[in-house]
């Protein structure tokens, strides 16, 4: 890609995205648009702030990213959440989100006897190990 062809607002990685995605020139851009370049982006699997949608927008527009007009933006992101949630999921995240937890008692074991919490307290643990017992004092063992 020559020089001529860098569009404005876009850096090397957001140019390397579109180019992997088939957007190589403004006109290439003007001609899918910000919001289907935008998402031709998010379906190749990277992971695009939402910069990179102004920033498109804004070089079809010729101006700064930070000139397109908030309703503008609101609606430019309105659209590419919505669009984005239309694409698949990526590979190793197809499973859906675990539902809540939820816990169940039966009303029968209401009155069911739970163990003694007291019944532990009387562990001790023994004195002597089998090692040490075998280790005469002031000696060596064996």
């Amino acid at each position: 890609m020559n020089a001529a062809a860098k569009l404005r607002n876009i850096g090397p990685k957001g140019m390397a995205w579109l180019r992997q995605t088939g957007v190589r020139s403004l006109e290439d851009l003007r001609e899918v648009g910000a919001l289907a370049a935008y998402v031709r982006v998010r379906r190749a699997g990277f992971k695009p702030s939402l910069n990179l949608l102004y920033a498109l927008e804004g070089a079809i527009l010729d101006c700064h990213w930070q000139q397109i007009p908030d309703e503008r933006r609101a609606e430019l992101v309105g659209q590419a959440e919505a669009a984005v949630a239309l694409l698949p999921q990526p590979k190793g995240r197809r499973m859906p989100a675990a539902g809540p937890v939820t816990t169940t008692r039966n009303d029968e074991d209401e009155g069911a006897a739970l163990p003694d919490p007291g019944v532990f307290d009387s562990f001790e643990p023994p004195i002597e190990s089998s090692i040490e017992s075998s280790i005469e004092p002031g000696g060596d063992a064996g």
